[in-house]
């Protein structure tokens, strides 16, 4: 055990985590994802939401400062104004539990697809509310 780290944290995704450069992508993924076939490492984390792996996640990585879109979400295919309740409650996540909050940005649903196959890690989690995925980029811990 160790203090102050979020206990759903497993050991490997710490290490994941702690082997993060900045500007590397992680994904944290709904459980229709297909994480495995994206080619990055993928931790499993069923039965938890990706809402709390997002609480958790944001609780030791940094977002980048230095990009416009640290934090990017999946468009509703069809309709890409429409902010699903899982993305409004990431929104609010990033809003009170990141370093340095931002407005989520969106992507459509294969461009989502293709920015993840580049992402240094993808967190599938046991989320059943549909579009529950959403990127991060990993900025710096200043001196």
């Amino acid at each position: 055990m160790l203090r102050s780290i979020p206990p759903i944290l497993s050991p490997d995704l710490l290490w994941t985590l702690r082997a993060m450069g900045h500007g590397d992508d992680i994904v944290i993924a709904d459980a229709n994802f297909p994480a495995t076939s994206m080619g990055a490492r993928c931790h499993r984390l069923d039965g938890i939401t990706a809402t709390d792996v997002l609480s958790a996640i944001l609780t030791v990585l940094p977002l980048d400062s230095f990009v416009p879109d640290p934090a990017i979400v999946m468009q509703v295919v069809g309709d890409p104004d429409v902010v699903p309740p899982v993305v409004a409650a990431f929104q609010t996540i990033v809003n009170t539990t990141a370093d340095t909050p931002v407005k989520l940005a969106s992507l459509e649903r294969f461009d989502f697809y293709d920015r993840a196959k580049s992402a240094f890690a993808v967190v599938q989690t046991g989320e059943s509310r549909l579009y529950g995925n959403i990127i991060l980029k990993k900025g710096v811990i200043g001196a």
